[in-house]
């Protein structure tokens, strides 16, 4: 392959990192957020109050969107220096996008469970916070791992 091609996807590490995190944010919300909308539509058919607390159980998922942006500003730094980052940036995205869409699903059940009972939010928040710290040592350790690259 020619250094000049090659060259142009230096940066695709860094790249995939954040796009993969930002693919599992979205899906994550999305399957979430149709949960939330199937409790209000049953609220509102119903007569009863409809909770605003399902947003932030819908949210959850899109924080693992910044955890892969602050990795892949720190691989924007090495992919300057000229490593090519690849593996970490798609094992990384990965699993901080994974992180995501598995949170979305544990949200999309809380906002049933709640929608259902009216009760738990505390319970389902330390769900799906436990769910989050799967991407947050991932970008811990990521970032650590950089810095023994960057030596």
């Amino acid at each position: 392959m020619e250094h000049n091609l090659l060259a142009q996807f230096k940066d695709l590490g860094a790249v995939m990192v954040l796009g993969l995190a930002a693919l599992g944010s979205g899906s994550g919300t999305g399957i979430a957020g149709m949960s939330a909308i199937g409790v209000w539509k049953k609220n509102f058919s119903q007569n009863k109050p409809a909770s605003f607390l399902l947003v932030a159980l819908t949210a959850a998922p899109l924080t693992q969107t910044i955890y892969g942006f602050i990795v892949m500003n720190k691989m924007l730094s090495l992919t300057i220096a000229g490593q090519y980052l690849w593996g970490v940036g798609l094992l990384s995205g990965s699993a901080i996008g994974l992180s995501a869409y598995w949170q979305g699903k544990c949200a999309a059940a809380a906002c049933d469970a709640m929608g259902e009972t009216g009760k738990g939010f505390g319970n389902y928040l330390v769900v799906l916070g436990m769910t989050e710290t799967v991407a947050l040592l991932v970008m811990v350790f990521t970032i650590v791992f950089l810095g023994r690259l960057a030596g």
